[in-house]
């Protein structure tokens, strides 16, 4: 069983999903009856700042507004307050939104952006929401310590550099400098000792967060003893022993390593976050040199005015504006706020009182959240929403596995849900109808392709010849791999998804304005060409042509990484390499996966090859992603959640062009190339789109010659629902991959 618990599953890109839509109604119906909507399993991370999961994020979303929205199209609204009506599918629609804004550019190469609030928006709780309250919201995701999944601190407004320079969170420097430090320039000896006797004294609590998430999920029962969990955990316990032998036996593997025991064993959290007074005492920022005062280009120009100055152009800062409008008054102090004095909700590096409502959100959004319990998440109906008072007064988002979801629309214990949209679930789901189709009396059935992909990845750092993550040698070993990889992508996709979903050839959503097309001239599918960049394939092979076309290819590619290659096999590994690699994949334990074909049949072809794939099945996906952090995968299957705006900055940004660390999620694949760098940088400059789509190219062809990412399917979403139990009249109309049904959630009614 894998050590650690998930953080998020998809990834996102720097933006927070956006609630917004048009008004409407529909005939009146039973708004007392709650809707019962099927989600997958939370984190209770229910933050406009540190939420890390798509779904936490949604229970957030619940309660909050965003600053700007989009339309259908995925387009930015820029005339949210006024209103703004955008033709879809034969269809016009009015949208309308918090704000407007006027963008300006400027003789000098900066940017205005001029937003201009409603003035009759409230927070649920009646207080009025006004420009502080967006200028609160921008000053924490600008703040030095803030370390949520936002990248709005990344957009150059100007003098944010000069404000995020000079502080550090005084916890990196403490992990930093390891308990043996001798320099006390930054803080005093006396507190040095007392960080790591907290952190000794927080271990317990530790061990108890592991006893905990092994009942928690099913591999222990509530009543099983410590030594049990432990057992479940790697790690041999005598009879009746208690948290604190745990935690013992935990220090000793890892022979007093603090640091590390946390980062591989943590299940719930790190052992530094259970520290007493963490978030106040040991995570708020140091000053370490010069810093400024303020944000020079965030201006309140009025109660209900913001102006944002970029000192120059920057295609992906509007998305960014799609931030969540936070409460000062609830996730702030307003004794701290005094914008003429540089004040603004909270001490600069010190974002405790932000964090303490983690799990608690307040917005201005259609519904309040009421408590988390027992699997359930509950709503209330916010009467002072600015576009009206929500139809149905009481919401639930229920925990549920993928495969109850479906089951749970059959027999009424959820209304509305998203189950995995397969071959097998459209005929599970025809068969309930009882006609044979998706959509009938018992269910129906919305599909919109999903705005993100399905994808393989490789660690460069783990798949690599003498550690040297970026040479050819090491490409060449990854591109050996993703040739066999890619071979079997048609036969697993479709066996899994038939017509709904198809195979992808680069790292990038379909849904995308900026994704190749297979009518470019210069479109390829992906790993078909040999180490001498020949065409592996040619028309009219039967499959066991292919098959043996891609082995003698990949076996090039392990000669040209240095493996010894004998009698059509490889017998040897280059120094740093393996001749066996794992890869995981998030299948449930039964095989669910619709890359889990793809990995079989690839063991099979690899070992034939003399290289032995192992395949590790992950009965909880929550499992995945802190050994991605970790570093401790070689080869992984998931899926990235995408935005409207390609911005590839998150994910595949390493800092080595400007000398910087590496940002993002950039950490799973530990790609690092300097033109890579510089062209994502340089695609962000432009308002060009035409442009950018050519130098966004350039950036997935890096990508793909890095071989850290095999692209493998872009599937279709599902959203089905009971029209015996919801008024589908007022359900909302003509979803897309931009607009979710929740989008409108305000007038949708019960039956």
């Amino acid at each position: 069983m894998k050590k650690t618990i998930a953080l998020l599953l998809v990834l996102i890109m720097g933006i927070m999903t956006l609630l917004a839509g048009c008004g409407g109604g529909g005939a009146a119906g039973d708004g007392d009856k709650p809707m019962v909507v099927g989600y997958s399993n939370f984190s209770s991370k229910f933050s406009p700042f540190f939420a890390e999961s798509a779904y936490d994020q949604e229970v957030a979303n619940m309660t909050l507004v965003t600053l700007l929205d989009t339309d259908r199209a995925g387009a930015i609204v820029e005339k949210g307050k006024t209103g703004e009506t955008r033709e879809w599918n034969g269809t016009e629609y009015t949208y309308t939104g918090p704000a407007d804004v006027t963008i300006t550019e400027n003789e000098d190469g900066s940017v205005d952006y001029d937003f201009d609030l409603r003035d009759d928006m409230t927070f649920s709780d009646g207080e009025p929401l006004t420009a502080d309250d967006v200028i609160f919201s921008m000053y924490v995701l600008c703040d030095p310590t803030y370390d949520g999944s936002s990248t709005f601190y990344s957009i150059p407004i100007k003098g944010l550099e000069e404000y995020r320079g000079g502080m550090t969170p005084l916890v990196d420097l403490l992990l930093e400098a390891g308990p043996d430090n001798t320099d006390f320039s930054l803080w005093d000896e006396d507190a040095q000792k007392a960080f790591w006797e907290e952190a000794e004294a927080a271990g317990p609590a530790f061990a108890q967060s592991i006893v905990d998430y092994c009942i928690a999920n099913g591999y222990n029962a509530a009543d099983d003893p410590v030594e049990a969990c432990a057992a479940n955990w790697g790690f041999e316990l005598d009879e009746g022993a208690t948290v604190d032998d745990f935690w013992a036996a935990l220090k000793d593997a890892y022979e007093g390593d603090l640091l590390t025991l946390s980062d591989t064993e943590q299940a719930n959290g790190s052992l530094f976050s259970m520290m007493e007074n963490y978030d106040s005492k040991w995570a708020t920022g140091v000053k370490t040199g010069d810093s400024a005062a303020n944000i020079e280009g965030i201006q309140k120009t009025g109660d209900y005015g913001v102006k944002v100055t970029l000192t120059e152009a920057d295609a992906a800062a509007i998305y960014q504006f799609s931030l969540a409008i936070a409460p000062m008054h609830y996730y702030g102090d307003p004794e701290k706020y005094d914008y003429d004095n540089n004040q603004f909700g909270f001490d600069k590096g010190d974002l405790s009182t932000v964090r303490a409502k983690t799990t608690e959100p307040m917005g201005a959004g259609p519904y309040k959240f009421v408590k988390f319990e027992n699997g359930v998440v509950s709503f209330e109906a916010n009467d002072s929403f600015y576009r009206g008072a929500p139809k149905t007064k009481n919401v639930q988002f229920l925990e549920s596995q993928d495969e109850d979801k479906l089951n749970g629309v059959i027999t009424g214990t959820i209304d509305i849900t998203d189950p995995s949209f397969s071959l097998k679930t459209a005929e599970a789901i025809g068969e309930a109808n009882g006609n044979g189709e998706i959509n009938g009396d018992v269910i129906i059935t919305n599909t919109v392709d999903n705005l993100g992909y399905g994808y393989l990845a490789m660690n460069a750092n783990n798949v690599s010849v003498k550690g040297e993550k970026g040479s050819e040698a090491s490409k060449n070993l990854r591109k050996a791999f993703a040739t066999i990889f890619a071979l079997y992508r048609d036969v697993s996709v479709d066996s899994y998804y038939g017509d709904a979903a198809t195979v992808i050839n680069y790292p990038i959503s379909n849904t995308s304005w900026a994704a190749p097309k297979p009518t470019d001239s210069d479109y390829a599918i992906a790993f078909s060409k040999d180490v001498e960049g020949n065409e592996i394939y040619t028309s009219g092979m039967t499959d066991e042509e292919r098959e043996a076309a891609a082995a003698e290819a990949a076996l090039g590619y392990f000669e040209a990484a240095g493996y010894t290659v004998e009698n059509g096999k490889v017998t040897a590994a280059p120094e740093g390499a393996k001749m066996e690699y794992e890869a995981w994949i998030p299948a449930d334990g039964s095989g669910d996966h619709p890359s889990f074909m793809m990995l079989n049949l690839s063991k099979d072809a690899l070992a034939k090859l003399g290289i032995s794939l192992v395949v590790k099945d992950l009965a909880n996906s929550s499992d995945l992603w802190p050994a991605l952090e970790a570093q401790s995968v070689d080869m992984w299957c998931a899926a990235w959640g995408a935005t409207p705006e390609p911005d590839m900055y998150q994910v595949y940004y390493s800092g080595v062009e400007s000398g910087k660390e590496a940002g993002g999620s950039n950490y799973m694949y530990e790609i690092a190339d300097p033109e890579l760098d510089k062209l994502i940088l340089e695609a962000r400059s432009s308002m060009d789109q035409n442009y950018r789509k050519t130098v966004y190219k350039s950036c997935l062809d890096i990508i793909v010659d890095w071989a850290v990412e095999v692209p493998v399917y872009q599937r279709q979403n599902a959203i089905i629902y009971s029209p015996e139990r919801v008024n589908a009249d007022t359900m909302t109309p003509d979803i897309s991959t931009y607009y979710n049904w929740w989008r409108e959630i305000e007038n949708i009614e019960m039956n």
